[in-house]
């Protein structure tokens, strides 16, 4: 039996606040290259929790690996490399004086050239739809702009996985029709993390149910959304 290559392994990950609060409580999951994993629950579940983890934002107990490498300290630079978060405020993307010095930095700060960063960064605007927006201010733009731009500000570093915190919230239909369909065409791993279950319907073969820091069910999509006992009972559905 030929083994299914892994980019992402978790292992008893715990996640403990300052506060108390137990955020993860031993999660382990692994997601193949270029696999879409949606990660569904009630607010507080522990969704975003993950992420930061996988970033090395938060302190954690347990052992992540990316692409081959052990996340710590001193390998999270590189471990880094390998992903790209988009946050659930895109405006903690967007803090350079144009769109495209916001969608530069990330390849810059990878080591790219300027005009390779530069390159990287037109690319990206033009694939979620923001061609002849280069030299305009974040705060200029729309909701739905600015959820394209943080999208673009990810996909210029060209990473092998995504991290997407609820990236549809707030936008109109046209909007996050077009983020959906940008998404569908791409060709990176990623984590989904939203409340907008026909947006993990189209885009996920795979979902995690998290509650209170543990995974409940980890199945096909279709088997999780079909069943709707579960869903009710961890507030997903009325």
């Amino acid at each position: 039996m030929t083994d299914i290559p892994v980019l992402l392994q978790i292992d008893g990950l715990h996640v403990h606040y300052a506060d108390g609060v137990d955020a993860l409580r031993g999660v382990s999951l692994a997601v193949s290259p270029a696999e879409r994993v949606g990660l569904i629950g009630p607010n507080g579940a522990g969704k975003t929790t993950l992420m930061l983890a996988i970033m090395n934002a938060v302190r954690f107990s347990g052992r992540i690996v990316v692409d081959g490498i052990a996340v710590s300290k001193q390998t999270e630079q590189a471990a880094r490399s390998r992903c790209g978060m988009i946050f659930q405020d895109a405006e903690d993307h967007l803090f350079m004086p144009t769109l495209l010095d916001d969608v530069a930095f990330g390849p810059l700060n990878q080591g790219c050239g300027e005009e390779e960063a530069r390159q990287r960064a037109a690319a990206a605007i033009a694939q979620v739809g923001l061609s002849g927006l280069e030299e305009r201010s974040a705060h200029h733009m729309s909701g739905g702009q600015k959820r394209a731009a943080a999208l673009a500000t990810v996909l210029s570093m060209q990473v092998q996985l995504l991290l997407l915190d609820e990236p549809g919230a707030n936008l109109d239909h046209r909007s996050r029709r077009r983020l959906i369909e940008t998404l569908d065409g791409r060709p990176e791993a990623m984590l989904l993390a939203t409340h907008d279950l026909p947006m993990i319907q189209r885009l996920c073969g795979r979902v995690i149910l998290l509650d209170q820091g543990r995974i409940i069910a980890d199945r096909p999509t279709a088997s999780i959304l079909g069943d709707v006992a579960l869903l009710q009972l961890h507030g997903l559905v009325d």
